[in-house]
C-alpha cells in the first residue's frame, strides 16, 4: 500500500567484519594465547600472547597486555609490557607505561618519557614488509644504527 520496496537488514548479508583496514583484532584481559597467531589487520592485545604474533598491520599491546615472543609488524604501539623479539618495518612507538625488554628492528622510533626500554635495537630502513623476505643481506653495521639502551627512558618532550 505504500510502496513494494523492501528494506533489507545490512547485517543478513554480512555478519562478519570485512577485512579492510578499519577492522581491529582484540584480546581482551583475561584471555591468554599460547603459540603462532596471524593477523591481516590490525590487532590490540589486552591480555597475553606467548608466542609468535605475525600482522601485516599495526599491533596495539594495551596497558594490561603482555607478548613474550616474536612479533613481526607494520607498525607498532606500546603501552603494555613486551619481551622477545620485535620487527616493525615501519614506527614502533612506546608509551610511558611500557616495559619492554628485548631485541628490536624499526624504521622510525618514539620513545615516550617514563617508558622501561632494556633493548638491542636496529634502526634503518633496510626492513622489508611483512609477509615478504628481505633481499638485503645484514652485514655488521651496514648502515643501521645499534643501540643498546639499559635504562629508564627519561628525556622530557616538547
Amino acid at each position: 500500500m505504500f510502496g513494494s520496496k523492501k528494506k533489507e537488514n545490512p547485517t543478513s548479508k554480512n555478519s562478519l567484519p570485512s577485512s579492510t583496514s578499519n577492522s581491529l583484532n582484540s584480546l581482551v584481559k583475561g584471555t591468554k594465547v599460547e603459540g603462532t597467531v596471524s593477523s591481516e589487520s590490525d590487532i590490540r592485545i589486552d591480555g597475553t600472547i606467548i608466542g609468535t604474533l605475525t600482522c601485516k598491520a599495526k599491533v596495539i599491546i594495551g596497558p594490561s597486555g603482555v607478548v613474550e615472543g616474536d612479533v613481526k609488524c607494520e607498525n607498532a604501539v606500546i603501552e603494555g609490557r613486551f619481551e622477545g623479539n620485535l620487527d616493525v618495518a615501519q614506527l614502533l612507538t612506546i608509551k610511558e607505561a611500557a616495559v619492554i625488554n628485548g631485541d628490536i628492528k624499526t624504521n622510525k622510533l618514539l620513545v615516550q618519557s617514563g617508558a622501561v626500554f632494556n633493548v638491542s635495537c636496529q634502526m634503518g630502513s633496510g626492513h622489508s614488509k611483512v609477509g615478504k623476505k628481505s633481499a638485503a643481506k645484514n652485514i655488521i653495521n651496514g648502515g643501521q644504527t645499534t643501540q643498546t639502551i639499559g635504562q629508564k627512558a627519561t628525556q622530557k618532550v616538547g
